[in-house]
């Protein structure tokens, strides 16, 4: 049968192709894993065509935090703009391509935002680079402009997670009709998060082969609804964020945020400022030896996030040990309590806390300052006096 389609092999030879299958879904997922470009990224947002990097195949997708996975998407991208991307195919055989799969990614999507820490897709993006032969830095320095490095690229990832700032495509040989309204309506309804089906038809002949893809559910109402894919839904600066904490918290919780806003922009080396569509951030970036750093966020939510996390992969605070004596110092500070398991996560001291007595503001800031030049300097921290005699009483 004529499927329409021909290729010209030569000025004089128009080939017919026919229509061609998956031999089968594991040949259909390793090809995109190969070639993303199939996802048809200019298709997706022809003013600023998506490009994508894999961060893993069969990703655990927790229900509930520090869960194994209840589930696992088929690949998990990552585009220009940290969007992650979540992918699930389906050949036009399976008859779950039908409602049993919206359930599906839907679960995903709920789950991911919540349950997934970005260290851990980054580890997973280091892996797949490994075992393609390559570095996670080679693959990001052809994704990313060259005015975006790794780490502000990451923090990206982080604040579209936090926002629900995700895609969702549904790829397929064939997508029923069916399913076909059931993906312009989710992406007529949701926003920020955006979904979307993808459509690869093959067809074959003489020994040639051509792959064919269709974007499906980008509607005009739907394009108008969002801002170009992938984009910020609002760039975030000092004064948006303070006047922000300004209309939620007290004056007093403003004056804090004022205080730590105007030491990050004393001490730091530049400033970073959050992407996100609800909560809007702020960080003051510091950088030795080519390495950025950044202790702490500023959140419009209320608090300074404290980036442990972040901080396990730089010089000086890689060592717990050297983690412990930050936790000890900022445990010190009246109404603060990090515990010995968010070392390796991001907790948050409230601005509330701070407002109650103004010392306590000053007490943080003298931390920072020591996480700082302590990082700057990479030396391992000295005993203070007390904790020397508390070690001398207990050996």
């Amino acid at each position: 049968m004529n499927s329409g389609v021909f290729v010209l092999k030569d000025k004089d030879t128009l080939v017919s192709m026919g229509t061609a299958k998956f031999a089968s879904e594991a040949d259909f997922q390793h090809l995109l894993a190969r070639f993303p470009e199939l996802l048809s990224g200019d298709q997706i947002d022809p003013s600023n065509p998506r490009k994508w990097v894999l961060v893993r195949r069969e990703k655990a997708v927790p229900s509930e935090e520090n869960g194994s996975g209840r589930w696992s998407i088929d690949h998990l991208f990552l585009d220009q703009d940290g969007v992650p991307t979540l992918v699930e195919v389906k050949r036009q055989s399976d008859t779950r391509i039908r409602r049993e799969v919206v359930g599906q990614m839907l679960d995903y999507a709920a789950n991911c935002v919540v349950y997934w820490p970005v260290q851990e897709l980054q580890a997973d993006f280091d892996a797949t680079c490994a075992s393609q032969g390559r570095t996670s830095g080679q693959s990001l320095s052809e994704l990313l402009d060259p005015e975006t490095n790794e780490d502000e690229f990451w923090l990206r990832v982080k604040t579209n997670l936090e926002a629900g700032r995700i895609r969702l495509l549904f790829v397929a040989d064939s997508i029923p009709t069916e399913l076909r309204r059931i993906i312009e309506f989710l992406n007529k309804q949701m926003n920020p998060a955006e979904v979307l089906g993808v459509e690869i038809r093959q067809f074959e002949g003489q020994g040639l082969k051509t792959l064919v893809p269709l974007v499906i559910g980008q509607t005009q109402e739907a394009a108008q609804k969002r801002r170009p894919t992938g984009r910020p839904e609002r760039q975030w600066d000092e004064a948006s964020i303070l006047e922000e904490i300004r209309n939620r918290y007290s004056e007093a919780e403003r004056k804090v945020a004022k205080r730590i806003a105007d030491w990050m922009k004393d001490k730091g080396d530049r400033l970073w400022f959050g992407r996100g569509q609800r909560s809007g951030s702020m960080a003051a970036v510091f950088t030795s030896n080519g390495i950025d750093f950044w202790p702490a966020l500023l959140w419009t939510s209320g608090g300074l996030e404290i980036q442990f996390q972040w901080m396990k992969q730089k010089p000086f605070f890689n060592e717990m040990e050297n983690r412990r004596e930050l936790m000890r110092r900022l445990n010190e500070i009246d109404g603060v309590h990090i515990l010995e398991g968010q070392l390796t996560k991001r907790p948050s001291v409230s601005l509330a806390v701070l407002a109650s007595n103004r010392s306590e503001t000053e007490k943080l800031l003298n931390v920072l300052d020591w996480v700082v030049e302590r990082y700057r300097s990479g030396q391992p921290p000295q005993p203070e006096a007390e904790t020397l005699r508390q070690q001398g009483e207990t050996e």
